[in-house]
């Protein structure tokens, strides 16, 4: 996962954005009136998704849950069938694409990726050694996050108008800054770069290829870039994190960051596949694609497209996603074989993942149930005013009756959700704002809780 608060919507497909356990690790897997009864709460109260369907394998059983709306103008009942946007899972599914390049011999993971370009294209390297193929399929291929030369006309459908020729520009003058292979960052560029790449090696789409080397053989027919009519008839509608239905997504040039759209049912197919390779017709391509680790943070790798956890005596294999309208989430213990897929018609990325990753192993923490609670415009307005986190970086609290707003210096303005006159929560990003009590009219500081530190900010003039 990444940060996507500094332009939530163009920078997201899964991870966690910035305003700046316990025992039951090998419990068995949740009962399906314990998961209703958190899907209902996260609906009802929480009100942090309009629907969301989940489901998991326990050993021969297959379960799937369904509640809340689809949103969709037909109306049609959510289920496992239910079309969603996955988003950053396709990146999953570009490693194993390129995995299966791999082992057929139609291209090597040392290769440098300037090989499959066209030759006008200057593409970065640090002080001579150049950025592999398998930099790019584990987050280090030193390139950013995203490129500068993003800047979509629509922002309600950011990737469709960046083109290969807008990519070229980017890299041909771009200089790394770090060497290749040997730092993490989350990577939308690097990832639709790889699946370009292997869509200029093979001579056809990123799309084509993944249905017929990975969704024929194990039988997904709902997973697809391309909505067929069918699939279109049972496509979610996607939501804000303010429950707003908002557009699509469409990609150009970097499909293979988060292309694909798909339902729990074909998820459940690709999720029994990984978690026994040895029994999957692309059990090589799967096997390679958690073989190689390279470091992400205390306690974290990344495999080939996927987040591996190593923490309460388990390892947790996961990927999240997320786009304008939905938050998506599949996982697995390697010990356990516990696994969950969930899947949300909503933009509530960081609860829908820290959910996901507790179902898989209840040692990690549920995210925190929040309930809004309506303010006096009068205690809000008090709020109101810039506060000094540090010389370069203040948030600015705006009023407008009884809603609040907080903007981080050089970030866009999210809406603050009350749980309590002084107690503030953002549905985009896992941060919370405590206000101190109004002195004179207006409040004197605040205290920023993310990341798992309390910071406080004084007010400023």
């Amino acid at each position: 996962m990444g940060l996507y608060m500094l332009s939530r919507r163009s920078v997201l497909l899964g991870g966690l954005a910035l305003w700046l356990g316990p025992a039951g690790a090998f419990a068995q897997a949740p009962s399906e009136e314990s998961v209703l009864a958190i899907l209902k709460d996260r609906i009802d109260v929480g009100r942090e998704s309009l629907g969301l369907v989940a489901a998991f394998w326990d050993h021969d059983r297959r379960s799937v849950f369904a509640q809340g709306q689809s949103g969709a103008d037909n109306n049609r009942p959510l289920d496992g069938d239910t079309v969603f946007e996955i988003g950053s899972i396709t990146k999953v599914f570009t490693a194993l694409l390129f995995a299966d390049m791999v082992l057929r011999g139609e291209l090597a993971p040392d290769d440098p990726a300037a090989k499959y370009l066209p030759a006008n294209v200057r593409m970065p390297d640090f002080e001579g050694e150049p950025i592999t193929l398998m930099d790019l399929a584990t987050y280090t291929s030193g390139l950013p996050r995203m490129p500068s030369n993003f800047a979509p006309k629509n922002p309600a459908n950011p990737y469709i108008d960046y083109t290969a020729e807008r990519l070229y520009d980017y890299l041909s003058n771009y200089k790394l800054g770090y060497r290749p292979g040997r730092h993490y960052e989350y990577a939308n560029l690097g990832f639709g770069l790889l699946g370009h790449i292997l869509e200029l090696r093979a001579g056809r789409s990123f799309e084509e290829m993944v249905v017929s080397r990975i969704c024929a053989p194990l039988g997904m027919d709902d997973t697809r870039i391309n909505l067929s009519d069918s699939m279109r008839q049972r496509l979610a509608r996607g939501h804000s994190a303010l429950l707003v239905p908002v557009a699509n997504w469409d990609f150009s040039v970097l499909a293979g960051a988060g292309a694909l759209r798909s339902t729990a049912n074909d998820l459940l197919k690709f999720l029994q596949a990984c978690m026994n390779p040895a029994d999957g017709p692309v059990a090589a391509a799967l096997k390679m694609s958690l073989s190689q680790r390279r470091p992400r943070a205390s306690e974290r790798d990344v495999a080939l497209g996927w987040f591996v956890a190593n923490r309460f005596g388990d390892e947790v294999v996961w990927k999240d996603g997320g786009t304008g309208g939905y938050a998506t989430f599949i996982g697995y213990s390697t010990k356990t074989q516990r696994n969950f897929i969930l899947l949300s018609n909503t933009a509530d990325y960081f609860a829908n993942t820290q959910l996901g990753t507790h179902l898989v192993n209840a040692a990690y923490p549920a995210p925190k149930l929040r309930r809004q609670v309506p303010v006096d415009p009068a205690i809000l307005a008090a709020y109101a005013g810039r506060y000094e986190l540090t010389p370069a970086f203040v948030l600015t609290v705006r009023a407008d009756g009884a809603r609040l707003f907080v903007r981080g210096t050089g970030q866009d303005e999210l809406e603050a959700f009350a749980e309590s006159e002084t107690d503030f929560f953002s549905r985009i990003v896992n941060a919370q704002i405590t206000f101190a009590r109004p002195e004179g009219g207006v409040a004197p500081s605040l205290i920023l809780h993310q990341n798992g530190k309390d910071q406080l900010a004084k007010r400023i003039p």
